[in-house]
């Protein structure tokens, strides 16, 4: 089903899914009064600010581009991601200030198991729909819906690290279990927020291309750059969506515009079909400009 939504309608669901999360959420904690599950349902409050960002990223992030922007909104989705990473990391300070007041009144493990059935129904819910945005985020290139999906991946594991712990200190006994697995979630989720925040901070940092898609141009260059002499200078980054491909290549002095020209159509419709999201330029030079090393048309 995800491969038929679009960016907007997927930011659209992560809304729906997060109100719906955390509402089975906050029930499972009120049914316990635990604090380590209060301190999941404190990180489904950020999930639910993070997809509202997410959502009016994404709008912006597909606005053509204008006089203001003439290489597009593409690196909205970093902004927003960042600014989510920043509500994870206040999340943990406060689950981990609950769980160290929480040490000095631990109580008896007295709450039931509905709770955690209710709780352990709301990361079920998290993990199908953590698995669609990872997957469409990939396939759309969305730093906004990867991040969201990173995100609620670490909620399902938070919820299934919590609900093991409780089910131990019913066993036991043990009341301190409970402030100690909140302890533990307010640390997860730190770590979280911190890589969240740093993959963002690397996109507005122009990053290459990855090594895959490198490799996708450079093959895409050889094959249909013949008639030209040498293609040098390559130069990529990635802003969202968009794929920006820059290089220099080296033809006969001797060679008319317009077939210099042709050359550069061919590579550019080529690059299109294998990278669809790929924005062009290409300068073209003369054969004294040539490179000792470079990429060699075959």
């Amino acid at each position: 089903m995800h491969q038929r939504l679009s960016a907007e309608q997927l930011a659209t669901g992560s809304i729906l899914v997060a109100l719906a999360v955390m509402t089975l959420k906050v029930a499972a904690w009120m049914m316990t009064g635990s604090v380590a599950l209060l301190s999941d349902a404190l990180e489904s409050l950020v999930n639910i600010g993070g997809a509202v960002m997410a959502w009016f990223a994404v709008r912006y992030a597909q606005r053509p581009p204008d006089a203001g922007h003439p290489y597009g909104h593409h690196k909205a989705e970093y902004f927003s991601a960042v600014i989510e990473g920043i509500l994870i990391v206040i999340a943990a300070l406060v689950i981990l200030h609950e769980a160290i007041s929480a040490l000095t009144r631990a109580g008896d493990p007295a709450w039931g198991a509905a709770g955690m059935l209710v709780n352990a129904l709301a990361m079920l819910v998290n993990l199908a729909w953590a698995r669609v945005l990872l997957r469409a985020g990939t396939r759309l290139k969305s730093p906004a819906l990867s991040a969201g999906g990173r995100h609620l991946m670490s909620d399902v594991w938070t919820s299934a690290g919590v609900l093991a712990g409780l089910v131990l200190a019913l066993v036991t006994g043990w009341a301190v279990l409970d402030p100690l697995l909140a302890l533990l979630v307010g640390v997860n989720i730190l770590r979280e927020g911190w890589l969240v925040i740093a993959a963002s901070v690397n996109g507005l940092m122009d990053t290459a291309a990855p090594a895959e898609e490198r490799q996708k141009i450079e093959e895409v260059i050889q094959r249909m750059a013949a008639g030209a002499l040498q293609v040098h200078g390559l130069r990529t980054r990635r802003a969202g969506r968009a794929l920006f491909i820059e290089f220099h290549m080296v033809v006969d002095g001797a060679m008319t515009v317009r077939a210099s020209h042709g050359i550069c159509d061919m590579i550019e419709i080529a690059l299109k079909d294998a990278l669809p999201e790929a924005q062009v330029v290409i300068h073209v030079e003369p054969e004294h400009k040539l490179e000792p090393a470079g990429i060699e048309p075959r």
